[in-house]
């Protein structure tokens, strides 16, 4: 069976408590438990997890070597600042969707550049909690074809 990691980055944990305005009012745990009910429903193993701090996130995608045959990343904030976390996404070559709740390219600007973007297979933002649900297909149709 198919195994997809869902890792999200930094203040993700306040989903549904943080500006909800911008990024809604669905929490985390409805976010993970959305994405392990799509998962079962499609046949695919979801693993999420989520860290406050980078090198936790590094450490997550370079695990997910040999583990996992693609990774949904909401790299939050890490998006417009980490080349760490964009050269660890290179390193270890698995399928990689960066993924954002909200639109990023119609925020503030510094929100327009992503070190991420680089070594994405794509990007998908604005489309709130269901991003998970597209981010999931979408890798699962690009490793089994």
């Amino acid at each position: 069976m198919t195994s997809l990691l869902v890792l999200n980055g930094p203040n993700l944990n306040l989903l549904g408590q943080r500006q909800p305005e911008v990024y809604g009012r669905t929490s985390l745990a409805d976010i993970d438990e959305m994405c392990h009910a799509h998962g079962e429903k499609i046949g695919v193993k979801i693993e999420c997890l989520q860290s406050n701090h980078e090198g936790a996130l590094i450490d997550a995608i370079h695990a997910a070597k040999g583990k996992h045959a693609g990774i949904l990343l909401n790299a939050g904030a890490y998006t417009h600042t980490s080349i760490a976390l964009m050269d660890a996404i290179a390193s270890v070559e698995i399928p990689t969707i960066e993924l954002h709740l909200s639109n990023v390219h119609a925020r503030e600007e510094f929100r327009h550049t992503s070190y991420i973007a680089k070594y994405a297979l794509g990007v998908i933002c604005g489309f709130g909690s269901h991003g998970y649900i597209l981010g999931i297909d979408a890798l699962k149709k690009h490793v089994e074809g």
